[in-house]
């Protein structure tokens, strides 16, 4: 069930462009998203050292493009997984916008294929399209759009897709343009990802129910010749000891009904998502029984849809059911939590000393003054850790 373990991981937080708050699925608690408050959020997971941010997309939420583009000047180091979306922009726009932030970024653009799964939504985007046809379209999208972030001039004609003499002349930093990661739990994705994609992302389900998923998604490319990267979305409630940690999971969702449960789940069941449906199946709609394994919690996912999943513990908790994940050949944890600039800095501070970091967690160390220490005692002491009296 395990592959060899990545030496380093990459972790990733989270900018909650469609809302913020400390309580599922209700206004108490809740927060205003707006520029200065995902400024916040994004320097915090600059400084904080996190790898980048992964960047929302879908009618709920804002243009992932244009916060993309205000936050990119603000940081140093962070990444942006930004979305593109088969079907709804052109291949060609879409490799000029790529090209055009992964200059202007210096180099820190990530892509997120996203051929999206609800039929309502793309119906309002003017996509009327089936399942397997969506996988069409992205297929093809990735096609010409990959080609052009090489340096090709292309010529194509597909089912959907019909370009003649489409270049870039002004080239990506970054060499074939930025990485292309992408999710989905369905033949028809887990083909183009074989095909296409450089690192496969998967929602955060039990660890034997990840390994069975990778297991299909590596057999597929290696039938391609190709090798991907592998990265899980998981929600995080870490506290200084479980007990505090499982009353936070508690206290997230204590002003959730079952009528705003119920209207959520209507809305997942309309779905032609796999993944989706995957995520649903774990808790069934139902309060109960929303631990489903070691530290792993489905209670977000009754009122929100795509990732519904955290790991809930102790700092040593959380960090082994990472390394769990990471056994499997997962080094890409995008992660998140409620509310969002308090969490992360929350797992900076408990957890990511406990994990071997990729990137911009071994950059901060040689960054921050002096180490982190504290306040001053008295003016002119700097405090020590103390040594635990258990």
């Amino acid at each position: 069930m395990t592959e060899q373990r990545n030496e380093n991981i990459k972790v990733f937080w989270f900018l909650p462009t469609h809302g913020d708050g400390r309580y599922l699925g209700t206004s108490h608690g809740g927060r205003p998203v707006d520029l200065p408050y995902l400024q916040q959020v994004a320097l915090a997971a600059d400084n904080l050292g996190y790898y980048g941010v992964l960047i929302p997309t879908g009618k709920s939420c804002e243009d992932s493009w244009l916060v993309a583009s205000a936050l990119a000047p603000l940081t140093r180091r962070l990444r942006f997984l930004v979305a593109v979306r088969p079907g709804l922009q052109p291949p060609t726009l879409a490799a000029r916008m790529a090209s055009t932030l992964d200059r202007l970024s210096e180099g820190r653009l990530l892509i997120n294929v996203v051929t999206g799964g609800d039929p309502v939504e793309n119906k309002g985007d003017g996509i009327f399209l089936s399942h397997q046809e969506r996988y069409e379209v992205t297929r093809e999208f990735l096609d010409v759009y990959s080609r052009l972030l090489k340096g090709e001039k292309v010529d194509y004609i597909g089912k959907h897709i019909h370009v003649e003499g489409a270049e870039l002349l002004f080239p990506p930093i970054q060499e074939n343009g930025p990485p292309l990661y992408f999710g989905g739990s369905s033949e028809a994705a887990i083909d183009v990802a074989a095909e296409q994609i450089d690192s496969y992302l998967t929602w955060g389900e039990p660890v034997a129910q990840v390994a069975e998923k990778l297991a299909v998604v590596r057999e597929r490319a290696a039938a391609r010749g190709r090798t991907l990267q592998y990265g899980i979305r998981l929600h995080v409630i870490v506290r200084e000891t479980e007990e505090e940690a499982w009353a936070a999971a508690d206290r997230l969702i204590a002003h959730l009904d079952d009528e705003t449960i119920a209207q959520a789940q209507q809305i997942f069941a309309r779905m032609d998502s796999t993944g989706q449906a995957r995520m649903s199946a774990l808790h069934s709609g139902s309060r109960d029984n929303l631990r489903i394994g070691p530290n792993l919690w489905a209670g977000v996912g009754l009122v929100r849809g795509g990732a519904g999943t955290a790991l809930v513990g102790s700092p040593q908790q959380v960090a082994e059911r990472i390394r769990e994940y990471q056994a499997l050949g997962i080094s890409h944890f995008v992660l998140s939590g409620y509310p969002h600039l308090e969490e992360a800095h929350r797992f900076a501070e408990l957890v990511m000393p406990l994990l071997p970091l990729a990137g911009n967690g071994q950059q901060r160390q040689k960054t921050v003054n002096t180490g982190p220490f504290g306040e001053t005692i008295g003016g002119d002491r700097r405090p020590v850790k103390q040594v635990s009296a258990s």
